[in-house]
């Protein structure tokens, strides 16, 4: 462990005479991954919801992890060390089409900062599927499971432990819930709107000196009301509202959140309105270090903002990949 003269303010005179302060190397840290997509809708004699992305993996060492768990212990860095840094990218949303031509979503991609891995959010399973490949209406697994499709019982993906929670399950037409980093995703709801099910609750952290919720999953696509996505960036799935009675206007459903990483909303197709998955968002990285520790070097490819907090250095990666370094 590194003595830190002058950064650490020095020394101080007590009993047993001139003692020097210690500061130690060590960074908090917050990973989340980007969110699943969500996948396409489709029509087959009547419309056919997808599922909502689930929210991208959760692991932080500064509060409560993903799925509920303890905090992750700090990383003890040495100096003059590279650590890798990468944001996790959303997946892509799935495309509404007639029935068997809808495409899935895709996976979020992993986000890292040392040792620390957070995987990337399941996608949304889609409308419909048949043989040879009906688990296609399956929502995937990742960090947090996408929701599953609403056809040919589609099945929510699991998320993966410590970091995030599975997704919902459909009902007839409608596309279930993607999970958050605390919460299951809900089901496809049959009343009173027919919706998609909602996204799971993502999860607050307040390493970057404020609290701020992430990862929440993607809302499933809904025959009159889509799911509404997950607090945490989620976004919300499509649904044609046909003057339905209290169900709010036509949607055609939102993206996750960009730097939380939520789950992207389902698709919808019905009487041409092609509502198609949407994608999720990317994820973030947030190290929080003493100031008197030492200076960061950020390397080239990652974009990043420093603030302080206190005695605190905050650094938020936003985009990209590369290294680091303190010195």
């Amino acid at each position: 462990m590194p003595i830190i003269g002058s950064l650490a303010g020095g020394s101080a005179r007590g009993l047993g005479g001139l003692r020097t302060f210690v500061v130690p190397p060590d960074v908090h840290f917050l990973v989340v991954a980007g969110g699943g997509g969500g996948g396409g809708g489709a029509y087959l004699g009547g419309a056919k919801g997808a599922g909502g992305g689930g929210a991208g993996g959760f692991q932080t060492s500064y509060g409560t992890s993903g799925a509920g768990s303890s905090a992750l212990s700090v990383i003890t860095i040495v100096k003059t060390t590279n650590y890798t840094v990468t944001v996790g990218a959303g997946g892509n949303g799935g495309l509404t089409r007639n029935a068997y031509t809808e495409t899935r979503g895709t996976n979020g991609s992993n986000s890292v900062f040392a040792t620390i891995t957070s995987t990337g959010g399941g996608y949304g399973g889609k409308g419909t599927a048949v043989s040879p490949t009906p688990s296609n209406s399956n929502g995937n697994s990742g960090g947090s499971g996408g929701g599953g499709g609403s056809y040919n019982n589609g099945q929510p993906g699991s998320g993966t432990a410590l970091q995030g929670s599975s997704g919902g399950g459909r009902a007839s037409d409608k596309g279930g819930g993607g999970g958050g980093a605390s919460q299951t995703g809900i089901n496809g709801d049959g009343f009173p709107f027919d919706s998609g099910g909602t996204g799971g609750a993502g999860q607050a952290s307040s390493i970057s000196g404020s609290s701020v919720t992430y990862a929440g999953g993607g809302g499933g696509g809904g025959k009159y009301k889509g799911g509404a996505g997950g607090a945490g960036g989620g976004g919300a799935g499509g649904a044609f509202n046909n003057n339905h009675p209290g169900a709010g206007s036509s949607s055609a459903g939102t993206a996750g959140t960009v730097n939380t990483g939520g789950g992207g909303g389902g698709g919808f197709y019905i009487d041409n309105d092609d509502f198609d998955g949407k994608a999720g968002g990317k994820g973030i990285v947030i190290l929080r270090y003493a100031t008197a520790m030492g200076t960061i070097s950020v390397g080239g490819g990652l974009t990043s903002s420093t603030t302080t907090d206190g005695s605190d250095t905050v650094v938020q990666f936003t985009n990209g990949s590369g290294n680091v370094s303190w010195s």
